[in-house]
């Protein structure tokens, strides 16, 4: 179980909930380190001062705000600790929404809240609340030196708090390309949906996995082993030049292929599908 990284309260009305923050996500990944290729040393980076070029001390270092050219104002812990927001410990719930309503593209990370006891009775009174009619509540939490706009959610018997970007975060859409005209005929878009509806099934997050890392994690695997590695040339692109018969082509495809997976895949149990 991850270490809890925040600890704070809900504020729902005159009522407050004490929970711990803790990530809901881990990246899997490979991490590679950067070595001299002469003789595989470890490369190592030194904290140096621009000024005089002296190697910095960790407790040394201090953070700036640069608010002009080359002039800096210090903050200490303490300069952090008196910003006067409510969120510094408190999760204070502002408004409730639906779901629907939220762009996306605003979440940023997803943490659990997990209540202290003394707060289990609130956490699952409102649990139960927010189950009934699948709003999400949206608040602000303080963490890192940064205040953010958030969501709380249930998923099942846990709150999920997703983080989100402020709205003068999200970059606007401006692309030229877009602004041009382009005819689509009637019976290209009549394909294309026939090709979505062809790719349309239930979302079963268990049957993706990511390949590329497995692959990748295969070849480290053979050069410690001293295999000789083989360069597979990726296939040419089938080049189709007209839109429609790229698209008569994708949706036959798609028919092949899920004839073949209802044929080889076997039926999900009850309790797979609920889970």
């Amino acid at each position: 179980m991850p270490r809890v990284m925040w600890k704070g309260a809900i504020s729902f009305g005159l009522v407050t909930i004490p929970v711990g923050l803790y990530p809901a996500t881990e990246e899997k990944t490979l991490h590679f380190n950067q070595l001299h290729d002469a003789d595989f040393g470890r490369i190592k980076y030194k904290r140096v001062c621009a000024t005089d070029g002296d190697e910095v001390p960790f407790e040394h270092i201090v953070k700036g705000y640069e608010y002009e050219k080359d002039k800096y104002v210090v903050l200490e812990d303490e300069d952090f600790d008196a910003v006067p927001v409510s969120s510094g410990r408190a999760i204070d719930i502002i408004q409730f929404v639906d779901h629907e309503e939220i762009d996306p593209l605003y979440f940023q990370k997803s943490y659990y809240l997990v209540p202290e006891e003394t707060g289990l009775k609130a956490y699952t009174l409102l649990r139960k609340a927010m189950s009934e009619d699948g709003r999400v509540a949206v608040a602000k939490i303080s963490f890192r030196e940064k205040e953010h706009l958030c969501t709380l959610r249930f998923a099942g018997d846990v709150f999920v708090l997703e983080t989100m970007f402020w709205p003068d975060e999200i970059r606007e859409t401006e692309f030229d390309i877009l602004s041009k005209d382009v005819t689509i005929r009637p019976q290209e878009v009549e394909m294309a949906r026939s090709l979505i509806d062809n790719l349309t099934q239930e979302f079963h997050p268990e049957e993706f996995k990511d390949d590329y890392r497995e692959a990748l994690l295969g070849i480290v695997e053979k050069k410690v082993a001293g295999e000789e590695i083989e360069v597979i040339p990726e296939a040419e692109p089938t080049k189709v030049v007209d839109l429609m018969e790229a698209l008569k082509a994708s949706v036959e495809a798609t028919k092949k292929r899920a004839a073949a997976a209802t044929t080889k895949k076997p039926a999900r149990s009850k309790k797979a599908a609920a889970g």
